[in-house]
């Protein structure tokens, strides 16, 4: 997924060369949706899913917007991955002699997010719109544990009884993109969203970055905003 998204941002780029002259219809609504990837590395976690937003350009260079992502993916919880409050409770969870490093346990995620604010266009090219936004929003994340027979009863004592758990937390970041402008009501978008939060702080060990790649059709309507 990452290498089709940045074969298409490229393609749209190197587009500008053929196109140096200013978009003359911007229609007033946006709709996008689209394949996304949503990447932690420091859990391991890749996820897929869809992106999609609506929108409304209130000036040529200005947009508000609305956004949700949907991802499911899978990984596997390490020792590491926790906080020393929470890595000192399985240690005293533990057999003697078995460290907390020998605990590794497979989960399932799902995770939603919805963001909302402005975007910054530039539209200078007849073909091409780039843009840039904050990343502004809402993650909520549930995750279903899958361990072992023997580490059952580690995960329920660590989760409250439970083998599941959910969590909502702010984040923020930037991104940006670009749309090939294929007719005023149909385009091609491929955007890039980095984003800091921190979850399940009660049981991770701080804070979170994440990587959003999307990539598909938009759909453009309502009255041209350059007409008078």
């Amino acid at each position: 997924m990452r290498r089709l998204f940045f074969c298409v941002l490229a393609f749209l780029l190197l587009s500008t060369t053929t196109c140096f002259s200013q978009q003359t219809d911007i229609r007033q609504f946006v709709v996008f949706g689209g394949y996304s990837y949503l990447h932690t590395p420091s859990l391991n976690l890749a996820q897929r899913g869809f992106n999609t937003d609506v929108g409304t350009n209130v000036r040529p260079w200005l947009s508000f917007g609305l956004d949700f992502s949907y991802f499911t993916g899978s990984s596997t919880l390490l020792p590491s991955y926790l906080n020393s409050a929470t890595q000192a409770r399985l240690a005293q969870l533990l057999p003697p002699g078995v460290p907390p490093s020998a605990v590794a346990v497979p989960y399932s995620s799902s995770t939603y997010e919805f963001q909302l604010g402005p975007q910054f266009n530039y539209r200078r090219l007849r073909k091409v719109t780039l843009f840039v936004r904050p990343a502004l929003g809402l993650l909520h994340a549930k995750i279903q544990t899958n361990p072992s027979t023997a580490a059952t009863p580690l995960v329920k004592v660590l989760l409250a009884g439970k083998l599941s758990a959910a969590d909502d937390a702010p984040f923020y970041g930037f991104g940006g993109g670009a749309t090939w402008e294929i007719h005023p009501n149909f385009g091609l978008r491929a955007t890039v969203d980095f984003v800091h939060y921190n979850f399940f702080s009660n049981t991770l060990n701080g804070g979170r970055n994440s990587l959003r790649l999307s990539v598909g059709p938009k759909f453009s309507f309502g009255r041209n905003i350059l007409e008078k």
